[in-house]
């Protein structure tokens, strides 16, 4: 049955401009309360969530039966040091050992096992792949996305994500590119603190932008959500009196998440933000406004990852801010159309059938082994 937003309250639909963590591996008390205040339009899960096979199956089950319209349910899935299932199936490559390999088949298997096994397990969305150019300078940065590109140059990234994205949404689970426009020569973690990227706006379009603008101009209806950084681009957007000072991280900037994402790229699916908990955000602004100037920026959803008290604070802000005609019913209709369209793609999970996961781990082993790859993390 198609997806509706129209026939919901004010209250459920500004709740669906939100994509929330949860704080374990059940839905308690505390959690469905959390559920029916803000009836969030999307869950993101952690390691925090995973226990078991069937354990992750009956909560993202359970999370879909409670809430009024269809969820977004996603996960961080990358393979190599971004993970979150390798407690419970065999620990997937990361992006660079595959490109590294100049294995494209490779990355096209890796995104159909990825599909397959988080449908499985009850999952509609992945919050990959990420889009970031790792050059040999740029390797030598610490900000956390050495192992997580996919290539060294725009075409070796715009390659490699074109036939992963094929065949994560191939299975009918939906990707989402990361981290636009591109945080990949940015020297700190936004995890940490706001990563500075100094490249000019033509220099961003010949470089990190390119696999980007090559995605939306051969294959827009394949790319359906984009994750908007938390980097800040000088050379791009100053905005005076900001976060971070006069640069604004683009999760929060209209320049860059509306005047060059939408308007100069042409990109007309959903934008969501990276989590508004980093210290990129945190750091600088307190989460009611940065909800407020992310959504007038012109994300369409505001991932809060962690805390309940900082997702019940951004969502009563947000409606407060809508009840009294600070962001107009036609801003809250654009994002909900963007929302409710990226909703009638999403499949049902199905039949519960743990057996096939178990294939898939076996498939995962044979794709490490072609690959000479060993997890070196813990698990």
């Amino acid at each position: 049955m198609a997806v509706s937003l129209k026939n919901l309250t004010l209250e459920q639909k500004v709740g669906q401009f939100f994509c929330i963590g949860l704080a374990g591996t059940e839905a308690d008390a505390d959690t469905k309360a959390l559920l029916r205040h803000v009836t969030p339009g999307g869950i993101i899960m952690f390691g925090r969530n995973v226990a078991s096979i069937p354990q992750l199956r009956s909560l993202n089950d359970s999370l879909r039966a409670m809430l009024p319209v269809t969820p977004m349910i996603g996960i961080d899935q990358e393979g190599g040091l971004v993970d979150r299932l390798r407690r419970i199936l065999t620990p997937m490559p990361s992006a660079r050992t595959i490109r590294q390999h100049g294995d494209l088949a490779g990355a096209r298997t890796l995104g159909r096992i990825t599909g397959e096994a988080l449908l499985m397990l009850g999952f509609n969305l992945n919050f990959a792949p990420v889009m970031s150019i790792m050059t040999d300078d740029r390797d030598l940065l610490s900000n956390g996305l050495y192992s997580r590109s996919y290539g060294r140059s725009p075409g070796e990234v715009l390659g490699y994500t074109m036939v992963y994205l094929r065949g994560l949404q191939g299975t009918g689970c939906m990707g989402c590119l990361k981290h636009f426009p591109g945080i990949g020569s940015g020297e700190v973690d936004s995890h940490e603190e706001m990563p500075i990227v100094r490249l000019t706006h033509d220099d961003l379009l010949a470089q990190d932008l390119a696999p980007y603008i090559e995605l939306f101009q051969r294959a827009d209806d394949r790319v359906r959500a984009v994750m908007v950084s938390h980097g800040g681009f000088p050379n791009i957007d100053i905005t005076q009196g900001v976060a971070g000072g006069p640069i604004q991280p683009a999760s929060l900037n209209h320049g860059i998440t509306t005047t060059l994402l939408r308007d100069e790229l042409g990109y007309k699916n959903l934008v969501v933000t990276d989590d508004l908990e980093m210290g990129a955000i945190s750091k600088h602004c307190e989460i009611e406004e940065a909800v407020i100037r992310a959504f007038q920026a012109g994300q369409d959803v505001m991932l809060i990852c962690s805390r309940p008290d900082l997702i019940e604070r951004g969502y009563n802000h947000l409606l407060q801010a809508v009840k009294q005609g600070e962001i107009t019913e036609e801003r809250v209709n654009l994002s909900l159309k963007r929302i409710e369209d990226f909703k009638n793609l999403l499949h049902d999970p199905p039949a519960f059938e743990p057996g096939r996961l178990d294939l898939l781990s076996k498939e995962i082993q044979q794709l490490n082994a072609k690959l000479n790859y060993t997890y070196g993390g813990k698990i």
